[in-house]
């Protein structure tokens, strides 16, 4: 047997067992290294020095030349191939001549110390992980040309402050963005159909992000661990938004859904502790909104409530109450859930570890999947109507909760008051007074006399589930809430 022709394959193995280095380039130039793409084209790429994980050959400022000379042949340098540069931490800045139209994948990843970059107008594309880890990179210019941007393409650039992505782009790749925890503001183009999943997750110094009507989906974790989102507002266009898509983002206060979003789980919003109200278009033919919660269209099943809500009152409207709706509430700590409610879904109630008082207004048991945290079965007070508490003490999962009172819900009584204005009334756990005159000066009074409100609002909402004094004027009304 002939074993000639195996033996370069055999001193190859040789060396990579021996720790020897083999090498990755067709030749050198200069200091850098490259491969030959096309002998026809006379084309080259930039490649890494040897095929080991440590690429640190270069340091400091360096210029990719426009052309290189080999065995007396003129080459263009028309890419910066895979993993190019990975790992040079001393390299500090680079010149990208116009002849190169494409950066590859890994082609700077972990070159900690640069701080800039500019890419020319020539390239296309930015491969998957690019510039993932580049820390020290503070600014970076994305121009018109380029029309791909990889997964991972940014991540971990937690130096970055502000990206502005280009008409040219048709889509923000997966976690293109992700971890650049310094960037404050972004700039979506309106080319953009997508969000990608986990585009910005973990972007937590983003303050604003403005959604452009070009896009129709934002996916699973786009906008996760954004801490420092206050507000957003999903435009008309999006018909879709993927689970946890803005979970964590611990200082979103309001979001309001344009009129084209089919259907919303209670999961997007996990772990958004500041969120008090979530706004739906009206014009919104699958969602509603009352009270900043959501429903379905005809507010006959409660989907989701935003997780900074303390109190809330289901209206008689629903029948339904959809599984994980109060995930994740656990500052809420009271609830009145409607007469026509019938069933309440599975862990509709998981860790809602301070609801303190739950009113049920059903005459009939609701059915419900047992999700109260044990902290409330035994310390919460049920309050069930007059006359059903054996009915209620006989099922699962009330008959578990150790204080089960019953109540009389016979709505509101007024105990002093003309028929002047202004006129008091409750709206969905609101107190509103309307007068023609002005706005009149409130008092409003718990059942201990202690005054919690003092002003001249119209309405006074935010107030915990229980019995209230409310003096407007001439006018003194007791209401339940």
């Amino acid at each position: 047997m002939n074993t000639t022709k195996f033996k370069p394959i055999l001193l190859v193995i040789l060396m990579l067992l021996a720790g020897i280095s083999v090498s990755a380039y067709d030749f050198a130039s200069d200091g850098l290294h490259y491969n030959i793409l096309s002998e026809k084209d006379r084309t080259v790429e930039v490649t890494h020095l040897t095929s080991s994980q440590d690429y640190g050959y270069v340091s400091g400022n360096i210029e990719i030349p426009r052309k290189v000379l080999y065995n007396k042949k003129t080459y263009t340098v028309t890419s910066i191939g895979e993993g190019a540069f990975r790992g040079c931490s001393g390299l500090t800045s680079v010149t990208i001549p116009n002849s190169v139209t494409s950066i590859g994948e890994g082609a700077f990843r972990r070159c900690y110390g640069l701080t800039s970059m500019t890419i020319p107008n020539s390239v296309t594309s930015i491969g998957e992980g690019a510039f993932e880890g580049c820390y020290g990179l503070t600014s970076v210019t994305i121009p018109n040309s380029v029309t791909s941007i990889g997964e991972g393409a940014f991540e971990g650039c937690s130096g970055l402050t502000s990206v502005t992505i280009p008409n040219s782009v048709p889509s923000i790749g997966e976690g293109a963005f992700e971890g650049c925890s310094g960037l404050t503001s972004v700039t979506i183009p309106n080319s953009v159909p997508s969000i990608g999943e986990g585009a910005f997750e973990g972007c937590s110094g983003l303050t604003s992000v403005t959604v452009p009507n070009s896009v129709t989906s934002i996916e699973f974790s786009a906008f996760e661990d954004c801490s420092g989102l206050t507000s957003v507002t999903i435009p008309n266009s999006v018909t879709s938004i993927g689970e946890y898509a803005f979970r964590g983002c611990s200082g979103l206060t309001s979001v309001t859904i344009g009129n084209s979003v089919a259907s919303i789980t209670p999961g997007i919003f996990y772990g958004c502790t500041k969120l008090g109200h979530i706004n739906v278009n009206p014009e919104n033919i699958n969602l509603s909104s009352i009270d900043g919660v959501v429903y379905n269209n005809d507010a006959s099943t409660l989907l989701c409530c935003p997780n900074g809500k303390t109190a809330v009152t289901v209206p008689n409207s629903v029948t339904s109450i959809g599984s994980g709706a109060f995930w994740d509430c656990s500052g809420l700590t009271s609830v009145t859930i409607g007469n026509s409610v019938t069933s309440i879904g599975s862990g509709a109630f998981w860790d809602c570890s301070s609801l303190g008082t739950i009113y049920v207004q059903s005459q009939v048991p609701v059915e419900c999947a047992p999700s109260f945290p044990d902290d409330v079965i035994k310390n919460a007070i049920l309050y069930v109507p007059t006359g059903t508490l054996a009915a209620y003490e006989k099922v699962d999962p009330w008959r578990n909760f150790w204080n089960i009172e019953e109540m009389d819900f016979g709505g509101f009584e007024e105990t002093a008051a003309d028929d002047r204005e202004p006129q008091i009334s409750i709206d969905n756990g609101i107190i509103r007074i309307r007068n023609s005159e002005g706005n009149p000066f409130v008092e409003v009074f718990d059942i201990s006399g202690k005054n919690v409100f003092r002003g001249k609002d119209t309405t006074v909402s935010g107030l915990a589930n229980g019995i209230y004094i409310v003096k407007v004027g001439a006018n003194v009304v007791k209401v339940r809430l």
